[in-house]
Formats: C-alpha cells, sequence, structure tokens
C-alpha cells in the first residue's frame, strides 16, 4: 500500500488522463511575444467617456457579448454619477450591484453609539442577514448592548537594516533623542492623524519603528502611510546613522492580516459589547437551554484553540465582510478585523456573552463612505460623516455580538444545516 496521499496519486491519474507530458511542458511555457492587444489604460480622471472608451477597447479583445456586459456593469445611472469614483478606483468601467438587508432595530446601549440602529448588510449569502437579525431581536429584548471603545491606534511599520548591531542601536538612541521632530514631520501631513507613539523592535542590525496614530473620523490607511514616509524622510535626511536601506512598510504592523500583535496590542479601533440574556428569551428564541448553549461554546473553544486561530470566535467576517461593503469600508481589512474573543458565561441562570474586537478598521469619512450607495447606508444608521467614527465602530462590535448570539444558538440547537437548507437550498 502506497504510504503518498491517495488525493495525490488521484490527481496525478487525472493529469496523466488528460495531458501528455508534451501538452503540459507547451502549456506551462512561456509565451516570448507581445500580447496583441493594448494593455486596458485610461485617464487617471474617471468620467463618462473614460468608461466608454475603456469599453471600446474591451470590445476589439473580446466583442462577443461586450454589448451586453457594457449594459449591465455601465448603467445609465453610473455613467451620470461616474466622477463620484474618481478618487477609488482605476480603469473604471462600471458598478456592481449587490442585495443589501437590514438588521434592526438594534439597540445599543454604548459610549458613543446610544441607541436603536438599523444596520445595513451588503452579501450575497442567503440566512446571513437573517442570523444577524435574530440575534439582534434577542440581544434588544434584553435590554440592549453594552459597547465601548476602549483604544485606537492605526500601525505602520517602517524597517531599517544597518551595517551592524553597533549602528542599529546608536540608530536607536537618536530615535529617542529625536522623537518630537518625528513626530512634527510625520503630523505635518495631515489635519486629523496624530502620531502617539513610537515603539521599537531591534532584531539584531535590523530596527522596525512601529508607529502608532489615530485618525479622526477616517479608517486612517493611507493617512498613515502619507505621514509615515514623511517621518521616514526626515530621518534620511537628519540622522547621522545612515542605513545600508530602509522601506515605509516591512511587514511588522499587521495591515490586511490576522496577526498575534494585532490581537494583544490592536490596529484600528479595540471596542468590546456585552449582553446578558434571560433564560426565558433564550429558550424561546434560539430553541435550547443556557446549559446546552454553553455546553457547545466550550467545545467549540477547543476547537479554536487546537485549530490555532488568533482569537476564539465563531463568525465575526460574514457580519464584517457585508458591513464594510455595504458602508465603503476597506473590505481587505476583513483580515484583521476578524480576530478577537468570544466569550459566553452562566450568570445566575441567564446567559452572558461577550466580543471583544482589537482591530476594527472602520471611518465614517474618507476612503470608500463618500461613494453614493455607501453614503447612503452610512445615513440609514446616522453615522455618516464627521464625528461618528467611534460610534461607528461600537456599531460593527455589536452587530458581530449579535452573530455570535444566533450562530452558536443554532449550531447548539441543531438547527444550523436546516436553516441554510430553509433560507437557501430551498427558497
Amino acid at each position: 500500500m502506497s504510504i503518498i496521499s491517495h488525493s495525490i496519486v488521484q490527481r496525478l491519474a487525472h493529469l496523466r488522463a488528460t495531458f501528455t507530458e508534451q501538452q503540459v511542458r507547451s502549456r506551462l511555457k512561456g509565451q516570448a511575444e507581445e500580447p496583441r492587444s493594448r494593455a486596458l489604460r485610461s485617464a487617471r480622471r474617471v468620467s463618462a467617456a473614460s468608461i466608454a472608451r475603456l469599453w471600446d477597447a474591451i470590445r476589439a479583445m473580446r466583442p462577443e457579448g461586450a454589448e451586453e456586459l457594457e449594459g449591465i456593469l455601465a448603467d445609465g445611472e453610473t455613467r451620470e454619477t461616474a466622477e463620484r469614483y474618481a478618487a477609488n478606483i482605476e480603469n473604471m468601467i462600471g458598478t456592481v450591484k449587490m442585495p443589501v438587508g437590514v438588521v434592526g432595530p438594534m439597540r445599543i446601549n454604548g459610549l458613543n453609539a446610544n441607541g436603536d440602529f438599523i444596520v445595513p448588510l451588503a452579501t450575497t449569502e442567503a440566512a446571513l442577514v437573517a442570523s444577524y437579525a435574530r440575534g439582534a431581536e434577542l440581544a434588544s429584548r434584553a435590554g440592549g448592548i453594552a459597547a465601548v471603545m476602549l483604544t485606537e491606534g492605526v500601525l505602520r511599520s517602517p524597517g531599517f537594516k544597518f551595517a551592524n548591531v553597533l549602528d542599529a542601536g546608536l540608530f536607536l538612541e537618536w530615535v529617542v533623542h529625536a522623537s518630537d521632530n518625528l513626530k512634527a514631520a510625520a503630523e505635518g501631513t495631515t489635519r486629523y492623524g496624530r502620531l502617539v507613539s513610537i515603539e521599537p523592535l531591534m532584531d539584531n542590525e535590523i530596527v522596525f519603528l512601529l508607529c502608532r496614530y489615530t485618525t479622526g473620523d477616517a479608517s486612517g490607511q493611507n493617512m498613515v502611510t502619507i505621514a509615515t514616509e514623511a517621518l521616514c524622510r526626515h530621518i534620511e535626511a537628519h540622522c547621522p546613522i545612515r542605513p545600508l536601506h530602509w522601506f515605509i512598510e516591512a511587514n511588522y504592523s499587521g495591515d490586511k492580516k490576522s496577526t498575534y500583535l494585532g490581537l494583544t496590542s490592536g490596529r484600528g479601533r479595540k471596542v468590546t459589547a456585552s449582553v446578558t440574556l434571560p433564560r426565558a428569551l433564550v429558550e424561546k428564541y434560539l430553541h435550547v437551554s443556557v446549559e446546552r448553549f454553553l455546553d457547545y461554546a466550550q467545545m467549540a473553544n477547543l476547537g479554536a484553540m487546537l485549530s490555532g486561530q488568533l482569537g476564539a470566535q465563531g463568525h465575526y467576517a460574514n457580519g464584517l465582510a457585508a458591513f464594510y461593503i455595504a458602508t465603503g469600508q476597506d473590505a481587505a481589512c476583513v483580515s484583521e478585523s476578524a480576530i478577537g474573543f468570544t466569550r459566553v458565561e452562566n450568570r445566575n441562570g441567564d446567559l452572558f456573552m461577550s466580543v471583544t474586537l482589537p482591530n476594527i478598521l472602520v471611518g465614517s469619512v474618507g476612503g470608500g463612505t463618500g461613494l453614493p450607495s455607501q453614503q447612503a447606508a452610512l445615513r440609514l444608521m446616522g453615522l455618516q460623516g464627521p464625528g461618528k467614527a467611534a460610534a461607528l465602530a461600537e456599531v460593527v462590535a455589536s452587530l458581530c455580538l449579535c452573530g455570535e448570539i444566533s450562530i452558536i444558538g443554532a449550531l447548539a440547537a441543531g438547527e444550523f444545516a436546516s436553516a441554510h437548507r430553509k433560507l437557501a437550498r430551498e427558497r
């Protein structure tokens, strides 16, 4: 019996039956000649005319069906509002429409978000909105969710390499004495960003400077990048210890990645949210006892630990992705936002639940929040524009808590598969 994985053996057999060795070599070989079609490029300024020019180029490359596709992606409303997208995309050929559902009213008793909120979610996954809506109804009937933004700070981590460890140490010493000037250089690029700390990490001759910023009401990814470049240029111009080379982001900040650093120190807005669900409401709305709910949560925590999960939670990414897309946030940040801890306890027979998310990256201004549909989604919550970002972060954490209530309840009650069959397949 072969000790090679059966799936590998099957795959090799399939490839042998499909291709000859010569066909494989030919397909994988690089092509020396230039592509016959020119690269799809348009002016940086987005307009109805630039969209039309790109579709002309597409039709020249792929004439079959191009006219129909253009009508779907570049509809009249998109063309009329094309210039509103200029700061958000390149080579724009149209817009993609997704269904948007609502959850609520979700009662939040937060320090920043306080009241009943209607929360929009953009998704193509059936059962998702229904699940979060169930959790929101239960939490609201229990009196609402307590939510607090604990800290904030978006990170950027330039890296510097020196000739030896001595030079690296002397560089660190210079940075300590020059910190006020570095702060001034960084903050000179932004009206709202503030450099609140520089946390150095030294690995022999390499030094990382973990720069932590507050970013006002913006998510702040671009803001901290531009500010950190100014900081690094100041170092380059004034530091007597010359690095061999440096990079503005040396992959230590955890930008768009799930990291232990993000889990422990946070990157973005750290928020915690909690609710106590009376036993009677748990049994009525989740069709499960508090004890069985806890039995599942205990086993799920073990599964999280054994699988190496960063944190321990059920499905933050579902709600985060749908919310980020609906409200114009950077959807790629879900990769780091979707880590944290869900905690479940028996409190005198009732069910206490909390979530803590250390990396919520949202803004009520900037980025995609000014686009027509996304701006409307933020206005639906009353959280569009300046002064609303902290409340927005508390809404996000509360949403994730509602999702945890519902999915754990469905799994504990044995209703997870039947709910998806009813809402996704049979419908």
